[in-house]
């Protein structure tokens, strides 16, 4: 209880910690390069910090007095200073390459560096640590360039999305130490399977675009590359919890050996989250663990993963109708106590580096990713032929239709083979070949676990089972050329796919069948150096993507839609290092044949995605970080975007007599598609080890379809008129959200840090709604749009306290 009010004290009256210094600086390597993860520690104290993704280090609250710093980094020379400190001390280091392997070969080669003609932003582990007060990694990433972000409980716990330049996160590639993450068959990536994964991350840098080549699905909106937890010197313990709105909790338990030998490290997570949510019901129990073993020889590195996430959430998929959005915002159309979804995840990595020369590099990666659960729901009035069931008669009566619950399976594997090889043979050539093998296997499956009615099956009869196999092979190859100021980038990539699926054929029989693809992926870009902390680029890239499960499944031959192929132009300036950073970036993403839901039926019936031939994204992207004093910065993103389709149709279905008509446009905005997006935080440092910051985030309106309506806005609070065009449109409106965080981190004798925490999300309790979905349709002559709006909470907070040893 001292500890603690001494905290507040301090964060309250600065003057207290008047007498207290800091030492700071930059880890470099001798030719400039910065050193992200290096180790600095003040011997004979507890005290130590990590170096940030520009090679930043900060030590707070030192009192007076004779200290030896040391910093240390794997592959290189440990270094020791011994200093006086009277005052706040600037303390940079250099540090000599030593004869011992690097790490993380296999991450870096999917990744952008500071030259590459490719628009990215860096967050380092303390970058991540800031916000991490319990939401999903998208709320995490919600600061970067281009990025909205959404949840469906609406408090950023559970189910969450995440959209970069308009595009869903089925075309955003994600990797976890260069493996594949997005789902194979939907290109789906669900973050909810691997709660607190933020707590186990090292750093992740966010690509936009087409970026470099990488593992797994191609990237049509940008890639989200994650790398987790690296080498820490020190044997340490942490406690991490937090507390807030909609009976929110967080605990997370982190251990850590240090280096034991000379040679092993030893790191494990164990995280419990749960929440009620802001939507009625949706509530989430998280669990989830990560456990970590390396070896670390003078040519080799061997590390071990195995993390694996559980997840219940009870379903708010749907989102709020537009005609109680005004009535009740936590409005949940389910009622079902057992409505949820229900997941494990397991994930096992093996991940080798070695180092087969001073100019040579290799690394490789095994994996395997299970998974099974299921969704269960109710089903009211259900036809029982629609589970492949007779009607049952008893005596008189014929039973076509009962009440029944549900569960719908996914049980799959995922396991494959991923590698890199590094080869420098000059200070003016990097070269990186790598690829991958990767294979999956999911088995879909329905069951009936409850009928109201007697319908003549046996408990959890089973309905429907589908099998899927899909095979993912590429290989790439990149290579930087540095000529004086110039430095010239290529990257091509070859990847081939093979997919077998149950879906119609050309008789509209149900069989197995399957769809080979090809496709070759090549960049290329120039950069000219200005300076050493200026660069202006240009690069052009082409990527191209399959249809997912439903495309396939939902379709027979005659009906399957083609390929997607991106061509991206991008061009911009970017600058690193003194008290302004940052950049600016022109894109031009031309689409053709994207993939678009346009409420066309196929021959079998079935909604379908359609190929638009004609479709793309404009541009430009700022973002800069301003050092105004060194206690005061503004970090700010702004994105303004064109987003067009052209030659669209929209059809609508007539329930007056069973068709299809069709609407026409010449021209029309990309759904989901806002033309601003910004973002602000403005971060000041009352004290030493304290930081109050204002997070801003603006998001122009945005549409549900690709038909641009607005007639007329606002939502009606008349349930009888749900869904007329009189009543409500298809826009979602912009919205201007601000957070406030307050942090405070100090030590005391026995503990090497005591942080506290508080985030008070939506500050203004802004009314908004981040995302949707639309059905709109015709009946009477009228247009009647079904929509529905995933609401976002207003005011709420979260508190945290962290103890680190």
């Amino acid at each position: 209880m001292k500890n603690l009010f001494a905290a507040v004290v301090a964060l309250l009256l600065p003057f207290v910690a008047s007498a207290q210094f800091s030492v700071s600086g930059k880890i470099t390597t001798q030719s400039g390069n910065v050193l992200p993860g290096a180790t600095i520690s003040i011997t004979k104290t507890a005290q130590s910090a990590v170096a940030d993704a520009n090679g930043e280090y900060t030590l707070s609250n030192l009192a007076a007095g004779s200290y030896t710093v040391k910093t240390s980094y794997i592959g290189f020379v440990t270094v020791s200073k011994n200093v006086v400190l009277t005052s706040n001390l600037m303390l940079n280091f250099e540090l000599a390459t030593e004869s011992v392997q690097t790490e993380e070969v296999i991450v870096t080669a999917t990744r952008a560096g500071k030259n590459s003609p490719t628009a990215f932003t860096n967050l380092s582990k303390k970058d991540i640590e800031k916000n991490n007060f319990g939401q999903d990694l998208p709320y995490l990433l919600n600061q970067t360039p281009s990025v909205v972000v959404t949840s469906d409980a609406g408090a950023g716990v559970g189910y969450t999305g995440i959209r970069i330049r308009g595009s869903d996160p089925t075309r955003i590639n994600v990797t976890i130490n260069g493996i594949p993450y997005n789902d194979s068959e939907s290109q789906g990536s669900f973050f909810v399977d691997i709660p607190d994964i933020a707590s186990s991350v090292n750093n992740i840098q966010v690509q936009r675009g087409v970026g470099t080549s990488t593992n797994g699905a191609g990237a049509f909106g940008g890639s989200i590359n994650i790398q987790t937890a690296t080498r820490r010197d020190s044997a340490y313990a942490e406690l991490n919890n937090s507390s807030g709105s909609f009976n929110t909790v967080k605990n997370t338990v982190s251990l850590g050996t240090g280096l034991l030998g000379g040679h092993f490290i030893f790191d494990g997570r164990l995280s419990r989250i749960h929440s009620d949510g802001y939507i009625n019901r949706a509530s989430s129990n998280l669990k989830s663990y990560f456990l970590s073993g390396g070896y670390y020889g003078k040519n080799t590195t061997i590390k071990a993963n195995v993390f694996t996430g559980y997840e219940r959430t009870y379903q708010a998929w749907n989102g709020v109708p537009d005609y109680e959005i005004l009535n009740n915002r936590r409005y949940n159309e389910y009622t079902y106590e057992n409505q949820v979804d229900d997941y494990t995840q397991n994930h096992y990595q093996l991940l080798i580096d070695h180092r087969l020369t001073d100019k040579l590099s290799f690394s490789g990666a095994l994996h395997y990713t299970k998974g099974r659960g299921y969704y269960e729901e109710f089903k009211e009035d259900a036809a029982v032929e629609d589970y492949g069931l007779a009607p049952v008669i008893y005596g008189n009566d014929t039973i076509y239709t009962t009440d029944l619950v549900r569960r719908r399976w996914l049980d799959n594997d995922f396991y494959g083979v991923t590698y890199a090889l590094k080869y420098l043979p000059t200070n003016n050539l990097n070269l990186n070949l790598g690829g991958a093998y990767n294979q999956y296997e999911g088995n879909h499956f329905g069951q009936i676990i409850y009928s109201k009615e007697s319908i003549g099956i046996n408990p959890e009869h089973e309905y429907y089972r589908e099998h899927a196999k899909k095979n993912d092979f590429n290989i790439f190859a990149r290579g930087e050329l540095t000529l004086n100021n110039i430095v010239l980038y290529a990257d091509m990539q070859y990847r081939h796919i093979y997919y077998s699926f149950l879906g119609f054929d050309r008789n509209l029989n149900n069989i197995q069948q399957d769809a080979t693809l090809n496709f070759f992926n090549p960049k290329a870009g120039i950069t000219y150096k200005l300076d050493d902390r200026q660069n202006i680029y240009a690069s052009f890239a082409v990527g191209n993507r399959e249809p997912n499960r439903n495309d396939y499944t939902n379709s027979s031959p005659q009906s399957r839609p083609k390929h997607e192929t991106l061509y991206d132009f991008e061009a911009g300036y970017r600058a690193g290092g003194g008290r302004l950073s940052g950049g600016i970036n022109a894109f031009y993403m031309l689409y053709n044949n994207q993939l678009i839901v346009t409420g066309q039926l196929n021959d079998v019936g079935a909604a379908i995605r359609r190929n638009v031939k004609d479709s793309y994204r404009a541009g430009i992207e700022i973002d800069g970080n301003l050092k105004l004093t060194d206690r005061l910065s503004w970090a700010v993103t702004a994105s303004i975007s064109t987003n067009k389709i052209k030659n669209y149709g929209q059809f609508f279905y007539n329930y007056d007599d069973d068709s299809l008509v069709e609407l026409q446009l010449k021209k029309t905005t990309i759904a989901f598609s806002p033309s601003f997006i910004g973002s602000s935080t403005i971060a000041f440092s009352p004290i030493k080890g304290g930081e109050i910051a204002l997070l801003s985030k603006y998001v122009s309106s945005q549409f549900l379809d690709n038909t641009m309506n607005t007639n007329p806005a606002g939502f009606s609070t008349d349930p009888s008129l749900a869904g007329n065009a009189y009543a409500v449109n298809r826009l979602i409106s912009g919205y201007f959200v601000n957070d406030l965080r307050v942090r405070y981190n100090f030590t005391t004798r026995a503990i090497k840090n005591i942080g506290l925490g508080l985030q008070v999300n939506n500050l203004f309790n802004e009314k908004y709604e981040a995302s949707g979905a639309t059905y709109p349709s015709l009946s009477g002559g009228n247009i009647y749009n079904y929509n529905y709006f995933f609401v976002q909470a207003t005011r709420n907070f979260m508190a945290s306290l962290s103890l680190s040893f």
